[in-house]
């Protein structure tokens, strides 16, 4: 349980600083001989959403030629089935509920990320790095407040955010944070927005000798969505209400990375930069709630959609372009994850893991030369409220595990953090077990539980063991009273 004395604004500054000072001690490389690294991450971007991906409708040449200039990965998942845990997973390299990250964080919820955990900015800002921060943030409940930490308390120089989604649609946004300031409204959609914002930071450096760290974060395609017309245009056949919205606001986005791409291009260090494009999970359901009646994302060729532990809702893009480093054209089928970012940046520059907390991610610079990843545990995934009480996976190769737990009644799917949930899952044990072979099954249609009793003893005994370490690490996040009476 957390103190019940709030942390102020400048105590955590000062923890922050005081950690930049430490990992900066620790590095000895020059700044300069390490790469940029520009991240970019979608919102509720389908698997299936991307032209490269398979969709024979959605028009995306700027992320059809990222990916023929680098690695497209088959394989790639986020952290989690939703966006604030993915978000904390990506950043930390960490399982996103050993954080307290159980769920989206609803605006004034007690979650956020604490200043103890260790991020790719930080890191990389403690060894030199130019660091920035531009989009959603959704890693707290009290957005731009003293009382929880914000983008800069993690590492980033420069932050210009939105607490969760863009408001009140992504045409004319007008809840934008520029480095605490608000801005009020603005011209345009989001992700142009975001990336104009990044490109202007990137060009208004002062120092173009030290490497930076760019962490762009797309609302597109979430909901409320917006869309140029003229892009929208571009889908005469599309005939569902929505569906033409959705498509042009996929191909706005697209739009979007080609500004980025052609502002690395103009800066001329496309062959310094690593860049990585995935998303935080998989894509909405239509009409799950009234405003998603636009959400006409496509999980491709695999089972479930957001929300689910199954893989519509884990697996997602992934692309990888590093000039020399990474070959053209190709292509992984390797398992890869978003926790394995923080592992890989690290080796990559030369600097140290953090220490203190476990680490869930393994360095894919193995996979940059051809060969296999090396895990020290699966990959796996926690979620309390996904679809059909499945709440655990893990991979190890081609082989899938998911599980369920022994609570009742089962969490409600998609809700955000609440009073006693953290105290069941603390209690809770893994039941309902399925296992499948995704190399056979990518849609994960055939339950082989009864036919490979060794493998699901196995499997299931590593989710019980991992599950039960991670629920363990969890905070367990104090609400306050209620008003009138006093809170269980």
């Amino acid at each position: 349980m957390p103190s019940k004395t709030k942390p102020t604004r400048s105590r955590l500054l000062l923890a922050g600083l005081l950690f930049v000072a430490a990992v900066a001690v620790q590095s000895t490389a020059s700044a300069a001989d390490r790469p940029n690294v520009l991240v970019i991450l979608c919102d509720d971007l389908g698997y299936g959403d991307l032209a490269c991906y398979g969709h024979e409708t959605i028009k995306t040449p700027h992320l059809d030629k990222l990916a023929a200039e680098g690695v497209r990965l088959t394989d790639c998942y986020s952290a989690s089935p939703l966006c604030s845990p993915a978000r904390a997973g990506l950043l930390t390299g960490r399982t996103p509920s050993r954080s307290g990250i159980y769920s989206w964080i609803a605006p004034r919820n007690p979650m956020y990320l604490k200043q103890d955990e260790t991020t790719i900015a930080t890191i990389l800002k403690g060894a030199g790095y130019d660091t920035c921060h531009v989009g959603k943030w959704h890693l707290n409940g009290l957005f731009n407040h003293p009382k929880q930490t914000q983008p800069d308390d993690h590492g980033f120089d420069y932050w210009f955010s939105t607490q969760n989604n863009a408001s009140p649609t992504h045409r004319n946004p007008k809840n934008f944070v520029r480095n605490g300031e608000p801005v009020g409204e603005l011209e345009g959609f989001s992700c142009q927005i975001v990336a104009n914002e990044g490109i202007g930071w990137l060009k208004s450096r002062g120092d173009t000798d030290k490497p930076f760290f760019l962490h762009v974060c797309f609302h597109e395609p979430h909901e409320p969505i917006d869309s140029p017309q003229e892009l929208v245009d571009d889908y005469p056949d599309a005939n569902r209400r929505g569906e033409a919205l959705y498509y042009a606001n996929v191909a706005n986005m697209d739009r979007a990375v080609g500004s980025l791409m052609q502002a690395l291009d103009e800066l001329d260090v496309v062959d310094d930069t690593l860049v990585v494009f995935t998303s935080d999970n998989g894509p909405e359901t239509l009409n799950r709630y009234s405003n998603a009646w636009r959400s006409h994302g496509s999980p491709g060729p695999l089972r479930g959609m957001k929300l689910h532990i199954y893989e519509g809702g884990i697996r997602v893009p992934g692309i990888l372009r590093w000039p020399g480093r990474i070959e053209a054209g190709s292509e992984s089928s390797e398992p890869v994850c978003s926790v394995d970012l923080l592992p890989t940046i690290c080796e990559l520059t030369d600097l140290p893991l953090p220490k203190g907390k476990p680490l869930d991610g393994a360095s894919l610079v193995p996979l940059l030369e051809d060969k296999p990843v090396k895990r020290t545990k699966p990959l796996f995934w926690h979620y309390y409220g996904a679809f059909h009480n499945r709440q655990v996976a893990i991979r190890e190769g081609d082989w899938k595990l998911v599980a369920g737990w022994d609570q009742t009644p089962d969490m409600p799917t998609g809700g955000s953090l609440k009073p006693g949930i953290v105290d069941a899952l603390k209690r809770s044990e893994l039941k309902h077990f399925e296992l499948y072979n995704l190399r056979e099954d990518l849609a994960e249609e055939h339950d082989l539980a009864d036919s490979e009793p060794e493998r699901l003893q196995r499997m299931a005994e590593q989710a019980r063991q991992l599950y039960q370490e991670v629920i363990a690490e969890g905070p367990n996040w104090e609400f306050p009273a209620a008003r009138g009476r006093k809170q269980n």
